[in-house]
């Protein structure tokens, strides 16, 4: 058997070189852009932590509803400054009821809010209206617009039996519908009306309210808005 020629020899050496030149070649390129490369700490920080979620700002309690417990409850009751009427003022929770009545013909329900600062605007049928400022909690001091009348008035805080009373009843047929203001020291001012019809009041037994109308006792009780 012949052995290989000095050709072939050197033909099977430069393959060979030419097969690791082009190993080397590529083991380098994967070595530059290795998908298995260990990342970095920081690198898996940025790759795995979720976006920081913005914190809830914290809660505000919700203010108190304005509350007119500034205004006290009071009854209050007076005459006007002519001497003509009387005018007494019933405020609870902040709404007040009012009522204007001469002893004889002339008399006014009214009712409204009162405000923060104790100012009131009171409205009643056909056009009445009473505004007024309580001052110190101890009186309330105004003008009552009755029947195309204005009347300025004074009414002290009232302690009982002083005060607003009414009574509502059927006598003999009748519909009676009476106010009465106990003024302080102990004076009565009142209208009943009969059927629409007003007249002077007969006065009522201020620590019961008894009153008799026409013959017939009924009862005035303290009025409240």
């Amino acid at each position: 058997m012949k052995r290989p020629g000095p050709l072939l020899t050197l033909f099977a050496g430069l393959v060979f070189g030419v097969f690791l030149l082009a190993l080397n070649a590529t083991t380098g390129t994967k070595n530059a852009s290795n998908p298995y490369k260990e990342a970095s700490p920081a690198d898996s920080v940025s790759a795995t932590a979720p976006p920081a979620s913005a914190s809830p700002s914290p809660s505000r309690p919700s203010s108190p509803s304005a509350s007119r417990s500034a205004v006290p409850n009071a009854d209050y009751a007076g005459r006007t400054d002519d001497d003509s009427s009387a005018v007494a003022v019933s405020v609870r929770g902040g709404r007040a009821i009012a009522y204007f009545c001469d002893g004889h013909d002339k008399e006014s329900w009214l009712k409204g809010d009162v405000e923060d600062d104790g100012t009131m605007k009171l409205t009643g049928s056909h056009g009445d209206e009473l505004n007024g400022t309580l001052q110190d909690d101890e009186l309330i001091r105004g003008t009552a617009d009755v029947g195309g009348q204005r009347y300025t008035f004074t009414a002290d805080r009232a302690v009982k039996p002083s005060g607003l009373y009414r009574a509502t009843a059927t006598v003999r047929g009748a519909k009676i519908d009476g106010g009465w203001i106990v003024l302080p020291g102990g004076a009565q001012v009142g209208v009943v009306e009969r059927d629409g019809t007003p007249s002077a009041a007969p006065e009522i037994d201020p620590e019961t309210g008894a009153v008799t109308i026409d013959g017939q006792k009924i009862i005035a009780r303290p009025v409240t808005p």
